[in-house]
Formats: C-alpha cells, structure tokens, sequence
C-alpha cells in the first residue's frame, strides 16, 4: 500500500526535535538523585532539589515554559491525588500527574483527544527505597523527555483536535498515576483517540542494541471488551484488528511516510514478558493505547542500585542513553500526534451488509463527524497479514461495493480530509 502523504508543516517541526534538548532534560531529571513516588516532596526538598517533588514541579515549569513561548498557547494542569496504603506504597502518598493540553483549533473536532505520555517517577532495586539513589536516564527519563520534547516542538502548530503531553508518576508502584488519569478520562466523557506511551526509549548502548527500530506493543482481543464483544470478536476472527491495533499499524504507515530516523517493529502483544506499562490503564479504560520500546533493553540498568560489581555495571544512568535515538524516537511520536490531530474523524457506524451469499462486499458507514472529511478510503488486507496492504479512494459517499469476497480478507474504512490526512480505519461489524 502507497504510504500515507507528507504534510510539509508536519515535516518541518519534526527537524526541530532536539537530541541536546533531550540531553538536558534527561540530565536534569537524573539530577533530582531519586524520583522514586515515595521519595520527598516537602517544600525543603523541593527547593533543594531533591526528590519527586521537585522533579514534578520542574516538569510543571518546563511545560509552562513551553506555553510562554507559544503565547500562552498550553494549558498546563495537574491531576493529583492521594493513594495507599496499597501494595509498594505502605503509607498514603500523593501522586500528581503533570500535562499540557494544547486545545484544538476546531471547536468541533477539538473533542477528540491524542495524547503522549512517559512516566516520571524512577526506582532503583528496592520498590520502597525513599531516598537512595535511583536515576532513572531510560527507565523512565526517556519517556518523559519525549513528551516534553513533543510539547516544545508541536505547540508552535495549530491542530483541528486537541493534544495532551502527559507526564505521570506513580508507575513503578503500580501503575497508580496513569491509573487514575485514565479513569478520569472515562468518567468526564473524554473521547481519547490514541495514546501513545513511552516507557524504556533511551536506545541502551548494549552490543545486541538496534537502533534503527523502536518496538511499538499493541494490545488485540481489548481488555475492556464486553462479553458479546468477544463473541464478535471470537466469530469474525478479529483478534488482531482492536483499536489498538489500528493504532500500531497507523503509526507503522507512518514510519513510511516521515523521515523520524526510526522505524516501528510491530509487537502483536500488550507488553514484554514480566513487566507492564502505563497504556495499559487506557487499554482498561477502553481506549486505543501502544507502548515505545527500545529494542533490546540491558536489564542491568534498570531497576539496580548503582553500583560496579565484578567489572559490570549497574544502574540506570545517562551515560547509557543514547539521546540521538531518544529523538528519533520523539519525532515518530510528534508524527503520530500531529497526523492523527491533523485528521478528520473517523466513520461512523461502519458496517458490511452480510445479508445475502456474495463474492462482492459491499461496505456502509455514516459519514465522518466534525465535517472535515472530504473522501473516504477503504483498505485491505489478507486475513494473515499483519499490515494494510491495498487502499482504494471510493470518494464522498457512504457505501461502496468491492470486487473482492468479504470471506478472503479484512476490510477497514477511513476518512480523507482535502489535505490527504487520514483518520484511523474502522474495521466493519457484519450488518443482516
């Protein structure tokens, strides 16, 4: 399938993604000794420097600074709260997310919500260690220098939806933070399109290292499916075709159109074996969340007490980063926000007419809300194919029939505004 068109603004910002901004952010989260959600957050510590607190309130002004730049253009907020005594937080403890929402431009499709995530909050070998150090360079300064990075760069452009740059905490103890702001999310009615998490994108300087790809997981049979879902699901054989998965495979169209440095390796599971991350909270919530990997993570330099043992080294320190591809990766993630920002809606109520025996399909769908889409596309691909491989422009209407048995492949429709951006596709529910 032909790669999605280059928006020549979206191309632009991405040049600006900057490896030494990223550097500095990094360095600077690292300098707060620990982030550890436990750790301090008192007014002395945060004036010294020390501790989550401190991390959180400079992450505040970072996203302020940003907003100062583009004319006030970012609202910047907080989502705190207080949890525990649960598992690894013996106490209770206040977790604050910190974002910056850039409000859409279109009052309409301004609704429609793409957001970036990584978390702020670091560890070291113990869970409950308050105040040794733990760094925290990949796992997960990464991730957070990727959502600011994306802040700096896409705030100085104007999207028809709106963009959340998310940092949350609370992850290494249970994924609290992330937690609580997807189902915040939910319960205020926010309709999130895509998130796109960052966990471990620092490209470890290990010898298996790639760094021409970044792992990209995606969840298939959703986790916030009902029980007639999963019989759809189940009947159709639509395991690999979620929201999610859309996502991935979006971004994976992506990775062909825009020179980010990187490709995405697309991960048909939620995560690694072992571990988790924060898109899975919005996979909970019913939302179509992925995760940024690195490919091969060096496992002695996360979660370990810095430390040199039988000439081996341990701990999660800058020094290990390399911020080249953290950039590289930040400008996939801007491309992604900014297309799927840029986009019209998706379809409605996409449906295949499954009323006769027929070797054409014939597709039907509502036109796409917020009256940017100008055409519609449908695409395809066999049953065994992880990634679209045909699209075929069928204009502005809304209903077409293809040549093709609906019984040998999968269908998905998008939209198509005047500039060429694309909306993610809807894969049809069969209509009798």
């Amino acid at each position: 399938m032909a790669a999605m068109p280059v928006d020549a603004q979206i191309a632009a910002a991405l040049k600006k993604v900057s490896a030494e901004r990223i550097q500095a952010n990094i360095e600077k989260l690292v300098s707060f000794q620990t982030r550890l959600t436990l750790s301090a957050q008192d007014p002395a510590s945060i004036a010294a420097g020390k501790g989550i607190g401190a991390a959180r309130e400079w992450i505040k002004s970072q996203f302020e600074s940003y907003s100062k730049d583009c004319g006030g253009c970012l609202e910047v907020k907080t989502d705190s709260f207080t949890e525990g005594p649960v598992d690894r937080i013996p106490a209770p403890t206040v977790i604050t997310n910190v974002y910056a929402v850039l409000k859409g431009s279109d009052p309409e499709n301004a609704k429609r919500i793409v957001l970036v995530t990584g978390h702020y909050d670091s560890r070291n070998s113990d869970t409950l260690d308050a105040t040794g150090v733990a760094p925290g360079a990949n796992d997960d300064g990464s991730g957070t220098a990727v959502s600011l990075e994306c802040a700096r760069v896409l705030s100085q452009l104007k999207f028809p939806a709106t963009i959340i740059f998310l940092t949350v905490a609370g992850e290494e103890q249970g994924l609290n933070g992330s937690k609580h702001f997807a189902q915040m999310a939910k319960q205020q009615g926010w309709n999130v399109e895509a998130a796109l998490n960052n966990d471990i994108v620092g490209g470890d300087k290990n010898a298996g290292q790639d760094a021409s790809v970044v792992r990209l997981f995606s969840e298939g049979v959703p986790v916030a499916a009902t029980d007639a879902e999963l019989r759809m699901i189940r009947a159709l054989g639509g395991e690999s075709d979620s929201p999610s998965r859309e996502l991935a495979r979006y971004i994976d169209d992506l990775g062909r159109s825009y020179d980010a440095g990187v490709k995405p390796l697309l991960i048909f599971r939620l995560d690694r074996y072992l571990r988790g991350g924060d898109h899975y909270s919005f996979n909970q919530q019913g939302f179509a969340a992925v995760r940024f990997t690195e490919y091969r993570e060096d496992f002695n330099h996360q979660h370990q007490n810095v430390r040199t043992e039988n000439g081996v080294e341990f701990g999660d320190l800058p020094k290990f980063v390399n911020f080249d591809y953290v950039a590289r990766v930040a400008r996939l993630n801007a491309a992604a926000l900014a297309s799927l920002a840029s986009a019209p809606t998706p379809p409605a109520k996409v449906r295949m007419q499954t009323k006769n025996l027929d070797n054409d399909s014939t597709l039907t769908w509502e036109g796409a809300p917020g009256g940017r889409a100008s055409s519609y596309e449908v695409v395809w691909r066999a049953t065994s194919s992880p990634t679209w491989e045909h699209s075929q422009d069928v204009g502005n209407v809304t209903s077409v029939t293809m040549k093709l048995s609906k019984d040998n492949v999968v269908f998905g429709v998008r939209a198509v505004d005047a500039q060429g951006h694309r909306s993610l596709p809807v894969v049809p529910l069969p209509e009798r």
